[in-house]
C-alpha cells in the first residue's frame, strides 16, 4: 500500500494495471475494485489481443491481467508477442481452468503467473502486487505439480550460472518467495532480486516462472 512518504523521498508510484477480458461486466467490476486501491491504477481495459497490443504500447502497464480465451485468439499463445511490445510488463493470466496444459503453456510463454477468476478480489489484488514486485503468482503446491510437466531438452541456452545463482534457482523451484530465499540464505531481499534479474537476463526470461521453465528445459534444475 502507498504510505505517507518518508524523509528519503515521495511514496512509490502506483502499480499500473491493464485489464484484458472480453467479459465486459467482469472486466468492469475487476477494474473498479483495482482502482479503489490507492497503490493500484487501471490504465486501460481491452477485450482482445489486438487491443491488448495497442494498449500496452500506449499505456506502458506494469502488470497485465490477460484472459486466456479472447475473441481473436488464445491469450496464452499471445504472450510472447505482447512481451515484444513491452518486455518489462508482468503478464498474469486470468483463467477459469485448472488445466495443466494451459498453465504449463503460460509458464513457457513467460507469464508471471495465473489467477483463477473465482478467486477472492483481495487475493487477486495481492497477486497483482506480487507480480509488480517480480514474484511468481502461483502457490508452491501448484508449482510443484507443474514443473515435471515442463519440456526437457537439455543443452539449450548455454548459460553459465554462478554457484549462488544455482542455489537460488533450486529454491525458486521449491516455490520460495524472494523474502523466503533471503531469509534462508541470510542475504537481503534486494540481493535476491538482483540474482533473479541476472538469471532472467542470462536465460532470456520475462518472469521467474519463465526462468524456471527455461532452467528445466535446459537441465539447469531438476523439475521432477
Amino acid at each position: 500500500m502507498i504510505g505517507p512518504g518518508t524523509p528519503d523521498g515521495p511514496p512509490p508510484a502506483p502499480v499500473r494495471v491493464l485489464v484484458v477480458d472480453d467479459h465486459r461486466m467482469f472486466a468492469a467490476s475487476l477494474a473498479q475494485a483495482l482502482q479503489s486501491e490507492p497503490d493500484l491504477v487501471v490504465v486501460g481495459q481491452g477485450t482482445s489481443i489486438a487491443e491488448a497490443r495497442d494498449l500496452m504500447a500506449s499505456t506502458a502497464p506494469d502488470v497485465v491481467l490477460l484472459d486466456h480465451r479472447l475473441p481473436d485468439g488464445d491469450g496464452v499463445a499471445a504472450i510472447v508477442g505482447l512481451h515484444a511490445v513491452q518486455p518489462s510488463a508482468r503478464i498474469v493470466v486470468l483463467t477459469a481452468t485448472t488445466s495443466d496444459r494451459v498453465l504449463v503453456a503460460a509458464m513457457e510463454a513467460g507469464a508471471a503467473g495465473f489467477i483463477a477468476k473465482t478467486q477472492q478480489l483481495d487475493d487477486l489484488m495481492e497477486g497483482v502486487r506480487a507480480a509488480a514486485q517480480g514474484e511468481s503468482v502461483v502457490n508452491a503446491r501448484l508449482l510443484t505439480r507443474l514443473l515435471p510437466r515442463l519440456r526437457r531438452q537439455g543443452g539449450g541456452s548455454g548459460a553459465t550460472l554462478t554457484e549462488r545463482e544455482r542455489e537460488i534457482l533450486d529454491l525458486l523451484a521449491r516455490g520460495l518467495s524472494n523474502a523466503d530465499i533471503a531469509q534462508r540464505l541470510t542475504i537481503s531481499v534486494h540481493t535476491v532480486r538482483n540474482h533473479v534479474a541476472n538469471l532472467s537476463a542470462k536465460l532470456g526470461a520475462h518472469s521467474k516462472l519463465e526462468v524456471l521453465s527455461i532452467a528445466v528445459r535446459d537441465g539447469l534444475v531438476d523439475g521432477s
